[in-house]
């Protein structure tokens, strides 16, 4: 798999499941091993992820078997508040908080927050350049003031240099720390609904938020690295409409402030009484 170009944390996969099955099967035998994953007690999505691995293993040695087919299941995931994705980052440590903050404001994945290098980063135009994972588009990001001070004091205080990664450690620990640290948080705050905010919802809010914003379908493929427009339109379904409808509204008199306005996010609505309305999601 390495000579075939596959990535690290693809042939760690592959490795840890087949291991898995291993311990439960004997993997020369095609029958034990579609028992074994029938027979566990996970989602279909996950099965389809232990056929493909046992695929390659049997293309690898040249076993003959009849391929299991498992539907992915149809469900919607809930996209957390701003609320609570705020009051996670609140509470987490500085540097978890960072990457939460990274998630939240660009829809990078795990794996893409995890591969950024510091020459990725262009603090004085307060754009992100990341290496996209599975073999997505390229596209550049926009962050905010308040971030790009935050990433430019966690470079300075790391001494990192241009080549350096931003964050050391795998996506699966960064994974795993934000588990525990929304598992303590959701006992701490007794509030259970926080326990089933995943690590990945921070991406899917980014990316609903996007289309609630711009409307623009092909813009937000663009700025999640997709390949395809099908995985794009499933953000549209995933849409908070309880935060859809609240709205900040401004008010312009003069061209300076319609210009400012416009330039921080405001659409324009209507004149009324010599004055221009505008607004923007909050």
């Amino acid at each position: 798999m390495k000579n075939n170009g596959k990535s690290h944390y693809t042939i760690k996969f592959v490795d840890k499941t087949l291991t898995d099955i291993s311990k439960h099967a004997n993997l020369e035998q095609p029958e034990q091993v579609k028992q074994y994953i029938a027979n566990k007690t996970v989602t279909n999505g996950t099965k389809r992820n232990y056929i493909a691995v046992y695929k390659r293993y049997c293309q690898y040695y040249g076993i003959q078997w009849q391929i299991p087919l498992y539907k992915q299941e149809a469900k919607i995931r809930r996209i957390p508040t701003t609320e609570k994705l705020n009051i996670l980052i609140a509470r987490a440590s500085p540097r978890l908080s960072l990457k939460l903050r990274l998630s939240k404001e660009t829809g990078l994945r795990p794996i893409e927050i995890c591969n950024l290098k510091v020459k990725d980063i262009d603090l004085d135009r307060r754009r992100i350049y990341p290496t996209t994972a599975k073999n997505g588009a390229p596209r550049t990001l926009k962050i905010s003031n308040s971030l790009q001070e935050t990433l430019q004091n966690h470079i300075n205080t790391n001494k990192l240099n241009q080549n350096d990664k931003l964050f050391r450690g795998t996506p699966a620990n960064y994974g795993k720390n934000f588990s525990a640290m929304r598992n303590n948080t959701a006992e701490k705050l007794n509030d259970q609904s926080i326990k089933a905010i995943r690590l990945y919802d921070l991406r899917h809010y980014f990316a609903t938020r996007l289309y609630a914003k711009t409307r623009d379908l092909l813009y937000v493929k663009q700025q999640l690295g997709h390949k395809d427009i099908e995985t794009t339109l499933i953000y549209v379904q995933l849409l908070n409409f309880d935060e859809e409808d609240e709205w900040i509204c401004k008010v312009a008199t003069t061209v300076k402030d319609s210009t400012q306005l416009i330039e921080n996010g405001f659409q324009y609505v209507m004149e009324q009484d010599g004055t221009k309305l505008f607004r923007k999601r909050k």
